[in-house]
């Protein structure tokens, strides 16, 4: 089976001179988890930007599904993202804003309030689809903000620092529940995060980028068997952190900036 998606010889100037991402090749295989790790301006998000569609390299090809990001067979359903912030609209009710996607692309009421409803389940929001956003917490903001990307019904999720506002203690409910999604929809998730121990625990693979220009500077993939309170506390988890610390270390070493988060 192909890859998911794939970046060939990516890169990605700007009007001023300056580079985000400089011949960035990675492969994303079919309902795994990738994560980009990184720090602030190694041009993590320029490339989930080119995943979705929303921007486009300079140099090189990325492609999901075989097809030009943006491009790819489905249309509007193919890929969705969901961003650090929930970007709920206030005066909308949960239920209403999952709906969203689906009423911009004209779908009958009863059909996209039946789905919207059917994805809240999914993210434990199941009573709270009446709720206006200012009555829900920070983490059950973001839960309505990933079943909102959830209610097209994608093959790839993108997910751009989503919990990075929260506390730990949310952040890790959250990952399992991104976990749960990824099983329980047979999707493929991509994750930019800053954070090394929820790339640790959520990554099947890896990408360990630097900046100036942004590259991936190495490429891990753990091999747990599982995820869940024992591997947080095990040895392996702790070890692969270290490692991940250290190449993070190495590559900002004899980076000199970047530009592009």
């Amino acid at each position: 089976m192909g890859a998911a998606i794939s970046a060939v010889g990516v890169s990605r100037a700007f009007e001023d001179g300056s580079v985000a991402l400089d011949g960035v090749s990675l492969d994303v295989a079919p309902g795994s988890v990738a994560v980009l790790v990184g720090p602030s301006g190694c041009g993590k998000t320029t490339l989930l930007r080119m995943i979705a569609g929303l921007d486009r390299p300079t140099r090189g090809t990325v492609t999901v599904d075989g097809a030009g990001a943006g491009d790819a067979d489905g249309g509007p359903a193919a890929v969705a993202i969901a961003f650090q912030e929930p970007r709920l609209l206030p005066w909308r009710s949960t239920v209403r804003n999952v709906a969203l996607p689906l009423e911009l692309h004209g779908v009958p009421r009863r059909e996209r309030l039946a789905r919207a409803r059917e994805m809240l389940g999914l993210v434990g929001l199941a009573d709270a689809h009446r709720k206006l956003p200012g009555q829900l917490s920070g983490g059950m903001r973001m839960r309505a903000a990933i079943a909102r990307a959830l209610v097209t019904r994608p093959r790839v999720l993108l997910l751009d620092e989503p919990f990075g506002a929260l506390d730990e203690i949310t952040r890790h409910v959250l990952d399992d529940l991104v976990l749960a999604i990824r099983s329980e929809l047979s999707m493929t998730v991509v994750l930019v995060t800053h954070s090394i121990a929820e790339a640790a625990y959520l990554g099947d693979r890896i990408f360990v980028m630097a900046p100036a220009p942004g590259r991936v500077v190495r490429t891990v993939e753990p091999g747990f068997a599982a995820r869940g309170p024992a591997l947080r506390a095990s040895v392996p988890y702790a070890s692969l952190m270290a490692d991940l610390l250290q190449s993070l270390g190495t590559a900002m070493a004899s980076s000199g900036g970047g530009r592009a988060a």
